[in-house]
């Protein structure tokens, strides 16, 4: 059920895994590390950074302004920077965004019933809506995460394409600041190229 990234863009993280929710216990000490790393961020090459920005959300736009507006004093800013270039996505913008994302499957130890089910329910949202689903999983346990795709899916069916469109914005906005305070944390020496997997 993965499809690639949208040509030129780098490949971001699936949509299931990489959210903070996946560890939720150490989510202070992976901000003190993002801190750290939103020095090397601020510092990088115009490039570099956009680079950085483009591997948590697929739109150019969004990655220059972003990036434009460094140096930033300190994450909640860089975090609000972000959340307001992402208000201001055409829709253009965000379907450049959902062609780069991908519907992520479950570890190959995960009971077959689950993989057919997850398959089967992506399947069904991207006949119907044309892209894949996303949601930002940061407030739930990742044993959790299986049902709160499945159950976002069979909600989210029932939406008018525009209604969708619009969810799926909101949810690139906070997968977006997920996945940089990821990028900022996982690797702060460097400025990160994108999101360790």
């Amino acid at each position: 059920m993965t499809s690639d990234s949208h040509a030129g863009l780098p490949k971001r993280p699936p949509t299931l895994h990489h959210t903070r929710g996946a560890a939720a216990p150490s989510a202070i000490p992976s901000q003190r590390r993002a801190e750290s790393g939103l020095e090397h961020f601020n510092s990088a090459p115009a490039d570099a950074a956009e680079a950085t920005v483009l591997a948590c959300c697929g739109s150019r736009r969004w990655a220059r302004r972003v990036v434009a507006h460094r140096p930033y004093p300190d994450l909640g800013s860089l975090l609000a920077a972000c959340d307001e270039a992402g208000y201001d996505l055409s829709p253009g913008d965000v379907h450049e965004v959902l062609a780069g994302e991908s519907s992520t499957g479950l570890p190959p130890s995960a009971p077959q019933a689950a993989h057919t089910a997850l398959a089967a329910a992506h399947a069904a949202y991207e006949s119907r809506f044309g892209h894949a689903f996303v949601i930002c999983l940061d407030a739930y346990r990742r044993d959790e995460y299986l049902d709160q795709v499945l159950a976002g899916i069979r909600s989210r069916l029932s939406h008018e394409p525009d209604e969708e469109r619009a969810i799926s914005a909101e949810e690139l906005r906070a997968l977006a600041r997920s996945r940089l305070v990821h990028a900022l944390a996982d690797r702060p020496e460097t400025g990160v190229a994108g999101v360790v997997t």
